[in-house]
């Protein structure tokens, strides 16, 4: 047997529960992966929320998280890349990753280098794939000024340490007690609320070339006002953006060139993906609570013990 969160309702938190499951098996092209660390995300919870559901009911138990970090112990047919004992992170297949064991799609995982702590790696694998997509899709390249919104979190630390890295300008929102980071990172910190337009043009008296948010706060009609164009300006959180006609990016793409990019930045000190709290799998409502509350430095992460 094995160790799930599951929930059988969609609604708040407490629909989260730690439950037996039978020990799943790897299907073609698929390895089983026993867990260490799972990454938590927004979309977890606004998954387990139903804002995905067009209104539908949960079709049946239903498990939470998309990203893992753990030990092989099972790799199914057609699987010639890995095998049983090597420490892989990477994304779930069955989006179930909070467990004591998860399958995963075997070109879907990467090896964990031995410098990369299980927490960490399981900390990495959305937030850098999105960070990577979303400033390609924005253009951003060196010389440019980028507003990140909700910069002191998972993406927005990847995304402005990574446009800094390619030599742009990076102005952050953020509450307060993140500012001394993002200086730190090398950004420059603004805090939400009113007032924010006369401080990011006093930040950044060159003006915007593109604005990223990673915040869903209602912040798209300033961005407008700070760039002078919609195209300029892509969201990953606010399900309002057509309305503003501002495109908002939510398919993944592949983890591969983003990981590539971006792990060796992490070897070499010049990316942090900094953990902003641990808990344990059975905590895992805690760990949902705190991600809807927002105000993080970093990355949430389960801790899944033997």
């Amino acid at each position: 047997m094995s160790q799930a969160i599951r929930y059988t309702t969609y609604g708040d938190a407490d629909v989260l529960q730690l439950t037996e499951v039978p020990l799943p098996g790897p299907g073609s092209g698929q390895v089983r992966i026993v867990v260490k660390a799972v990454g938590v995300n927004a979309l977890d919870w606004k998954i387990r929320k139903g804002f995905l559901s067009e209104g539908k009911p949960l079709p049946g138990p239903a498990g939470t998280g998309i990203e893992l970090a753990g030990v092989i112990d099972a790799v199914g047919n057609k699987v010639t890349r890995w095998q049983v004992g090597q420490a892989v992170f990477g994304r779930s297949a069955t989006g179930g990753a909070a467990a004591t064991h998860d399958l995963a799609d075997a070109d879907e995982i990467f090896g964990k280098p031995e410098w990369l702590s299980f927490e960490q790696a399981a900390a990495l694998p959305v937030a850098v794939e999105t960070a990577y997509r979303t400033l390609h899709e924005l253009g951003v390249r060196e010389g440019q000024t980028l507003l990140v919104h909700a910069a002191a979190g998972g993406v927005g630390l990847i995304a402005t340490q990574l446009a800094r890295a390619w030599g742009a300008t990076v102005i952050g929102t953020a509450s307060e007690t993140n500012h001394a980071f993002l200086r730190e990172i090398g950004a420059i910190p603004v805090t939400y609320g009113e007032g924010l337009t006369d401080r990011v043009r006093s930040a950044a008296p060159q003006g915007i070339d593109a604005v990223l948010d990673g915040s869903g706060r209602g912040v798209l009609p300033d961005s407008i006002a700070l760039t002078g164009d919609p195209e300029k300006i892509l969201t990953i959180a606010d399900p309002t953006a057509a309305e503003h006609g501002i495109r908002f990016s939510g398919r993944p793409g592949p983890t591969g060139p983003a990981l590539e990019a971006v792990l060796s930045l992490i070897e070499q000190g010049k990316i942090q993906m900094p953990i902003d709290s641990l808990y344990p799998l059975q905590k895992a409502a805690d760990a949902h609570r705190h991600s809807e509350n927002g105000h993080l430095q970093g990355k949430i992460v389960l801790s899944i013990e033997p």
